[in-house]
């Protein structure tokens, strides 16, 4: 033991020196660590505003940068357990830090002395990565309300206050509503739902000491039991409960969730806010710092892949028509119809059904296979590690790479792949930490990340435990998310505020995250990350091809309905007058569904009220990003099926996964994403290989 190391402060907030003590945090940590950190944050502001104090990057990164970055942590641990392990205690205590967090960050954004010592850097000084994050930071000053004064600098603070309370509220009842509904339902009931779907929700009855099944609308539960129950009273009540969740179409005491004032208080302080900054609407503002030129551009794109979509869309329209009129008695499909529907099709017409390959996507074999194409694209590998947890169930790795002195550590990782209660639902990647250069020890401090999914629970069966079975889409899901894992931990930039995912355009910032999700229906990765959960046995090549077959079913109808949640963001944050109620917002969403849509939900349906991609997250006026970024990522990918063809070899090229390296995941924010995109592929975009992948050429 080293004598002479310092003592660990009593409070696990402010133990950052290394990997934060997850396991130790508790709600009454939050508030003094808060208060503290954010004292020494602005104590750091003062003493580099200070006019002796000199413009020099590297003298105001180890004084301000340092701090702040000490604070941006320690609120991020927190606002992880907000998301992964709520308990009104730690809301409680989450939403007495949020103003004064909120606060700072404001006054920070907006002070005009930091930025004039921005303004009078010598910028000649500054090496490519300064020079990009300094640029960064001079557009984020402006948009931060630096250049306002007076009433303005005042009404622009209490705007981004008022903005992460209605964020936050937002988030906390769509969770509280998708947790408040629970349907207890039979056996019988439950017919054709698939096994381990029942063996889950009759182990979550037993554990309340009643009979039957417990449902749920977390989607491990809500998903299959609209696919496969052949019983369309419990598809509806389950639909129903699921489109009505946050709004005042709820039933019973949820609607007290209401999301509905939350959602038009949000949109008219965006406005006000763009306007505040001198632009027309909160989406010039949002695409400011963005690849996309303009709102019109964007809705323009979005039209024109509506348009090539819709015949594709209208024919899977048709097809499930005709098919439930014939094989299944529907001649008036209703909307909890069409899940159904869609997957009995998907079983005739490929003989195949998603449950069918379920069995074969044990978690574990899944995640072996992903490390092993992690480990032969990039030239790395992963390993098992320790650190303090917040849940049982949480993993934790590490990302080493070989060289002449031994392993060297590229990042590590946080895996909490499991859906529960207090736990808001979705995937996603965050960053625990980015890989920086300290300025102030002049040592290099790898990343961190979170990946975080909602897949169902292994069970315990006549006193065996089960692993954990994935769907396909499940399997995707995972990709994806550790497509964005890998672009912040195998950034090679020294510069935190452009290292990794920092700095990256929002609309290119799912490329690496989409690109992953191509591996999934390689039969060479598929082969190697499945074993049947009974027998071991790996994924026929059969069963494969009709996966493969199914591959691209209902693409139309999908891809219909990105445009049209990427559409109606886009428009709502572009059109102030057209929001100012809920009916003017309700009436946006019907005519954004006429449209584009070819399936129309009914009246009662509020999906808007828990799209907290863009009521509570990064996305808003920023939706349309996951179908921009699919156009880089599938020609990116397209790269790899190039190599394949060439060599023989299939897409697990190592040269090509070396290229994308080195190009796209290294540079992170470092410089402009299409300058990346140019650097990987000799070429600017095409859209050829996105309509390709998704049959619609």
């Amino acid at each position: 033991m080293n004598d002479l190391a310092p003592p660990r402060p009593d409070n696990p907030l402010l133990d950052l020196a290394d990997l934060i003590r997850f396991d130790a945090i508790t709600p009454e940590s939050v508030g003094p660590a808060m208060d503290q950190l954010l004292a020494e944050a602005s104590d750091a502001l003062e003493a580099v505003c200070a006019e002796d104090f000199p413009a020099e990057w590297n003298a105001m990164a180890s004084r301000l940068d340092v701090a702040t970055e000490r604070l941006g942590r320690a609120w991020g641990a927190v606002s992880h357990l907000n998301s992964v392990a709520d308990t009104p205690e730690l809301r409680a205590a989450y939403n007495a830090a949020l103003p004064k967090v909120t606060e700072f960050w404001t006054r920070l954004g907006a002070d005009e002395r930091l930025y004039a010592k921005y303004k009078a850097m010598d910028t000649a000084r500054l090496t490519d990565e300064q020079r990009r994050a300094h640029h960064n930071a001079m557009r984020g000053f402006v948009l931060g309300g630096a250049e306002l004064v007076g009433e303005s600098k005042a009404r622009f603070a209490a705007i981004q206050e008022r903005q992460a309370e209605l964020g936050q509220k937002f988030s906390e009842n769509a969770l509280d509503a998708t947790d408040a509904f629970v349907l207890y339902a039979s056996s019988q009931e439950l017919d054709g739902v698939p096994s381990d779907v029942l063996e889950a929700t009759a182990a979550a009855a037993r554990a309340e000491g009643r009979d039957g099944h417990k449902l749920t609308l977390k989607m491990p539960c809500y998903l299959p039991v609209m696919q496969f129950a052949r019983n369309a009273d419990v598809r509806q009540k389950m639909y129903r409960a699921y489109v009505t969740r946050a709004s005042n179409q709820a039933s019973g005491d949820a609607v007290k969730f209401d999301n509905a004032a939350t959602m038009t208080e949000l949109l008219a302080l965006r406005h006000e806010e763009a306007r505040l900054l001198g632009h027309r609407h909160f989406a010039d503002v949002s695409l400011v710092p963005k690849m996309a030129d303009s709102p019109e551009q964007v809705i323009a794109f979005l039209r024109d892949l509506a348009a090539k979509a819709r015949p594709f869309a209208e024919k899977d329209l048709a097809d499930m028509r005709a098919f439930a009129t014939s094989e299944l008695g529907l001649t008036d499909p209703q909307p909890w119809d069409w899940p159904f529907i869609g997957e009995r099709l998907k079983e005739a017409r490929y003989a195949f059904s998603e449950q069918e390959v379920k069995p074969y996507f044990t978690a574990p074999k899944v995640l072996a296979g992903l490390f092993q194409i992690i480990e032969t694209l990039f030239e790395v590998a992963i390993r098992p590690d320790q650190a303090p947890v917040w849940h049982p169930a949480v993993e934790f790795y590490r990302i080493e790479r070989s060289t002449p002195s031994g392993p060297q550590l590229v990042g590590q990782f946080y895996l909490d792949p499991g859906a529960r209660k207090g736990k808001r639902g979705g995937a996603w990647m965050d960053d625990v930490r980015g890989r920086w250069m300290r300025p102030d020890n002049g040592q290099l401090q790898t990343p961190v990340a979170h990946l975080v999914c909602n897949f169902a629970e292994g069970i315990e069966v006549d006193g065996l435990r089960k692993p954990a079975l994935l769907t396909h889409d499940d399997v995707i899901t995972l990709f994806h998310e550790f497509g964005h894992g890998l672009h912040h931990m195998l950034t090679q930039v020294n510069e935190r505020d452009v290292a990794g995912i920092s700095g990256v355009e929002w609309d290119a910032v799912e490329l690496p995250s989409q690109f992953m999700e191509n591996f999934c229906w390689e039969w060479d990765v598929l082969r190697h990350m499945t074993a049947h959960v009974d027998t071991g046995e790996s994924l026929p090549r059969s069963l494969y091809d009709k996966m493969l077959a199914a591959r691209n079913f209902q693409s139309g109808l999908q891809t219909l309905r990105q445009v049209e949640f990427a559409l109606f963001d886009m428009l709502l944050h572009s059109q102030p007058e057209a929001v100012a109620s809920e009916a003017a917002l309700l009436a946006l969403q019907r005519q954004v569904r006429e449209e584009v849509a070819v399936i129309v939900p009914p009246e009662y349906s509020r999906t808007s009220h828990t799209f907290s991609h863009i009521f509570a997250g990064g996305y808003s006026a920023g939706y349309y990003s996951y179908k921009w970024a699919e156009v880089l990522s599938a020609d990116a990918y397209a790269a790899f099926e190039e190599a394949g063809a060439h060599t023989g070899r299939g897409p697990l090229d190592v040269d090509t996964g070396r290229r994308y390296r080195q190009a796209i995941l290294e540079a992170g924010g470092s410089r402009p994403a299409m300058e990346s995109f140019k650097a990987f592929r000799g070429r600017e975009p095409s859209i050829d290989a996105l309509l390709r992948h998704q049959g619609m050429a």
